[in-house]
């Protein structure tokens, strides 16, 4: 089965996310900050990222989407951004995947049902 790497301040989320990825047969590791993640990403090599978009720094996880693309070793690995952005923000859009300022596989609003989630990563993973 899969591998997939939880990237979120959210000690709390990253552990309820395991819990189901786990159940459903995944492997899965945490982190819980950017540079953690980055890491973790380059030595683990997982099959899927699932990345959180406001940890240190309100903007961390798009950066670390296009730091990960960037990297030979790190490209290939499909991303899910996990986000409560809008709401925090009160922003008045959403954001979209696209190849060079987001290069995520899909963009999932928190709370995330598991459901929602579960179809999101195998729909990534069959990319």
């Amino acid at each position: 089965m899969a591998t997939i790497l939880i990237v979120d301040d959210d000690v709390d989320l990253v552990e309820s996310f395991s819990e189901v990825l786990k159940g459903k047969g995944f492997a899965v590791s945490g982190a819980h900050t950017g540079e953690e993640g980055v890491r973790k990403a380059q030595t683990e090599k997982p099959d899927l990222i699932l990345l959180d978009v406001m940890m240190a720094k309100d903007n961390e996880g798009f950066e670390i989407a296009q730091q990960l693309k960037r990297e030979p070793a790190t490209q290939h690995i499909p991303i899910i951004l996990i986000t409560g952005i809008r709401k925090a923000k009160q922003l008045p859009f959403s954001f979209e995947p696209d190849d060079d300022w987001l290069p995520v596989k899909a963009v999932l609003e928190k709370p995330i049902a598991p459901d929602l989630l579960l179809k999101h990563i195998a729909a990534a993973l069959k990319t």
